[in-house]
């Protein structure tokens, strides 16, 4: 997300796009239930009570103070990604941020996007995240983390209904078991968010995660993310034109376009280096 580009162009085989038989990981007896087949229906729905937007979004590395939040309002963004946890944060240390800055964003009008940046695929292409890759256990790992997601959610204000979004860089689909590995992970950590009543998002590249959720969804697997947040950069931002998504996945309200990065702002007075988004998908319910 933040200080990364996405994967333009990758070359997948056949074999990459169809092949899903079972890994030879460990996994529950029930890990392996599947939805609806290859239509375009998908796979969960985020429930009724969630609050979201239609509207310009941006993220940053690092929380920014409330007196630039403030002076960003003068701008056309009305909702913010925050790097609220997780192991692979680029951005650890957030001075700023805790329940108190959440509601006082809350208060000036702002929507919150959790993100949460936890171990990485074992192909992942970014040099600084090779360091927290998935081990040999993901279901485990993921649910381990899938519950880290919601506890220091839950510290920092955010409640139930509300969507935690998981940031999975760019990784290579070509190789199999780091695929496997990785969706193993993922739907792990799915399934422990929505158990304690949470939405689980999904934010990657179009190329890689993205179009891996797809290849997925297609083949009819269940405990995928109920929110798509999909980074295609230098593009004209549009919710619905993607091409790695089924033009009827992941509607209405759950698709987020981040189609530009690392772009520096002036609003207020204030500078920020961010990153661009067109969303229309669930944000945080802060208690």
């Amino acid at each position: 997300m933040y200080s990364k580009r996405p994967i333009i162009g990758l070359a997948l085989t056949l074999l990459a796009l169809v092949s899903f038989a079972a890994p030879s990981i460990a996994q529950p007896a029930d890990a392996d239930t599947r939805s609806a087949g290859a239509d375009a229906r998908p796979a969960e729905r985020p429930r009724a009570a969630a609050e979201t937007f239609h509207g310009w979004a941006f993220d940053t590395c690092l929380a920014p103070p409330l007196a630039t939040m403030s002076a960003w309002r003068a701008s056309k963004y009305r909702a913010v990604g925050v790097y609220y946890a997780g192991r692979g944060r680029h951005c650890k240390n957030q001075p700023q941020l805790n329940a108190d800055w959440m509601r006082s964003v809350k208060q000036m009008g702002w929507r919150v996007l959790p993100t949460y940046v936890g171990s990485q695929p074992p192909c992942v292409t970014a040099k600084h995240k090779k360091t927290v890759r998935i081990g040999r256990n993901p279901w485990w790992q993921g649910t381990r983390e899938g519950r880290d997601a919601v506890l220091q959610a839950k510290k920092l204000a955010i409640q139930p209904g509300s969507p935690l979004y998981l940031d999975m860089e760019a990784y290579r689909l070509t190789k199999r078991s780091c695929r496997m590995t990785t969706l193993w992970f993922v739907r792990a950590w799915n399934r422990e968010v929505r158990r304690h009543g949470y939405i689980p998002g999904f934010y990657s590249s179009a190329n890689s995660g993205i179009r891996h959720m797809e290849m997925a969804r297609r083949a009819g697997f269940g405990d995928l993310p109920s929110v798509i947040w999909f980074a295609r950069w230098r593009t004209k931002p549009n919710l619905n034109t993607e091409p790695m998504l089924h033009r009827a996945a992941w509607q209405p309200e759950r698709r987020i376009h981040q189609f530009m990065g690392n772009v520096r702002e002036t609003h207020g007075g204030r500078a920020l280096v961010i990153d661009q988004n067109l969303m229309h998908a669930p944000v945080a319910r802060i208690r």
